[in-house]
């Protein structure tokens, strides 16, 4: 409306001043009319186009109200649904509720009846028992007045002319079942043991605890040591082998009881050597190479020893695991020669056995996998082994062989057994094992001093490197049958009190001499 005015203002002025230009009246009363018709038109159209705009301003706010409504409608609309869907759930939970009430009624009800009735029936029992104690009672009574005797007297007297035939009975129960079973059983045991050994041929390696580095001539020596030594321990450290170079012509010897080290140690060194550059910063990067080398090979030997063994679907980390075997040993059997056998020889058994033979080879491979970890925790091999292979998500009946093949967890397959004995088979064989010489004479000693601890026993012999036992006992002490007695309560009692590769045999001898001279 401002504007307006302006407007108009601005066009009398114009006019007025066109009006003084003419200089004539009627020419001015006629542009004054000419601008008040003009000054209307603009007002009508400013009033009808600000009709318009109110409007169309009554008409958005009409459909944004609308708008507004129909979603708070809708809002109002999902959570009535929402809240007549919870009600329908309460009521079909209540309706649940009142299904399950009623049927734990129905079984309480039940429950109470069959109490009921197995009250009634015990108490009859109850009765019964007492009528037929009366009657055993009766009937125990006329027996003592028939015999003269009462009733403990007999059980005594019963007992006693008894015991002695029972236990020569039961011995020679014993005896017959033995023999039967080593007619039979051990037959087609050694058979198959035989059979088993027999195709499987394996190859000793001999571990020590040392490895002999040989090298071209005495010179190397000082420039292996270097200036004031500082190369050789850079060498014992960055390695963790003691390096000894004495007076031994053209040698030097790594010593350590961790074969991969001093394998380590012993390649560094000879492309040390080779190379001629010897100083710390050298050594250790020769070093860092050559661990990456044997970490290489180790993987590669296992991956190569399943693949010899035809395993498949091992875990990568069994497969290093098993690499690492190569620079074990036990007893001085090299662990992953001593691992290999054993899974032959389970396979064959199982095969002979009717059993899987991938699944006893494969355990057989695992089954001393606890003794070559990473770390070294405070367990059993067997029960390590096991929870590693558990960890890698072996079968259970694999798991079971590995934890149970010393006896430490219960077995609870049939595989288990058998990787058991081909462990003993591998360990026990003549050659596979080295034995210290003091252990060696101190169990012997053991068996001869266990066997003396029995009456009527004069002297006993180990032989056969300690497999044999041989036990003579006194003629006027001991009978034939006590003889066969003593064998068996020995053979046990090894058993039982001590450690021993393979098996024993006891044999006792009785004999009579009859000794006369003639003069």
């Amino acid at each position: 409306m401002i504007l307006l005015s302006g407007t108009i203002n601005g066009l009398t002025l114009v006019f007025s001043l066109a009006a003084l230009v003419l200089g004539t009246g009627a020419s001015y009363l006629i542009w004054q009319q000419a601008l008040k018709n003009k000054s209307r038109k603009i007002i009508s159209e400013a009033e009808t186009e600000a009709e318009v705009i109110k409007k169309e301003k009554i008409l958005q706010a009409k459909e944004k109200f609308l708008q507004l409504k129909a979603e708070h409608e809708k809002v109002i609309n999902e959570k009535n649904s929402r809240i007549a869907l919870a009600e329908n759930r309460i009521k079909q939970r209540e309706l649940t509720l009142s299904q399950k009430i009623e049927e734990a009624q129905r079984r309480k009800n039940e429950a109470d009846s069959i109490r009921d009735n197995l009250t009634a029936q015990m108490e009859l029992l109850e009765r019964k028992n007492e009528e037929l104690s009366k009657l055993h009672r009766q009937q125990v009574d006329q027996l003592e007045a028939i015999s003269g005797l009462s009733a403990e007297e007999a059980r005594n007297h019963l007992i006693e002319s008894l015991k002695e035939e029972a236990k020569t009975g039961a011995m020679s129960y014993i005896n017959e079942i033995l023999d039967e079973a080593k007619m039979t059983a051990n037959k087609e045991a050694k058979r198959i043991v035989l059979q088993t050994i027999q195709r499987v041929a394996a190859e000793n390696a001999i571990e020590n605890a040392v490895t002999v580095f040989h090298i071209e001539s005495d010179e190397m020596k000082g420039r292996i040591i270097g200036r004031e030594g500082r190369n050789i321990r850079a060498l014992e450290a960055a390695t963790g082998v003691e390096i000894i170079v004495d007076d031994t012509p053209e040698a030097i010897v790594l010593s350590a009881f961790d074969p991969i080290r001093r394998e380590v140690a012993r390649l560094a060194l000879h492309q040390l050597v080779t190379d001629g550059r010897i100083h710390p910063a050298r050594i250790e990067e020769i070093v860092e190479k050559t661990k990456k080398q044997v970490e290489e090979e180790i993987l590669e030997v296992g991956k190569r020893t399943t693949i010899d063994l035809g395993i498949h679907g091992l875990h990568p980390e069994l497969i290093r695991l098993v690499g690492k075997m190569k620079y074990r040993s036990s007893y001085g059997q090299n662990l992953l020669m001593h691992s290999r056998e054993v899974a032959n020889l389970a396979s064959i058994m199982a095969a002979e056995l009717g059993l899987n033979p991938k699944l006893a080879k494969r355990a057989g491979l695992l089954h001393d996998i606890g003794k070559v970890p990473d770390d070294e925790p405070e367990l059993p091999h067997a029960i390590l082994g096991m929870k590693m292979a558990e960890k890698y998500k072996e079968k259970p009946e694999i798991c079971n062989a590995i934890g149970s093949h010393h006896d430490e967890t219960e077995m609870t397959t049939l595989i288990a057994p058998i990787v058991q004995v081909c462990d003993a088979i591998s360990g026990a064989r003549p050659g596979a094992r080295r034995e210290v010489v003091e252990s060696y004479i101190k169990r012997l000693k053991e068996l001869e001093s266990l066997a003396l601890q029995y009456p009527g026993v004069m002297k006993t012999y180990a032989i056969q490197a300690g497999r044999e036992l041989r036990v003579i006992v006194g003629a006027e002490k001991v009978t034939d049958r006590e003889a066969e007695n003593l064998s068996f309560e020995i053979a046990r009692k090894i058993q039982n009190e001590m450690t021993y590769p393979g098996q024993i045999k006891i044999t006792v001898i009785r004999e009579t001499r009859a000794v006369n001279y003639a003069k």
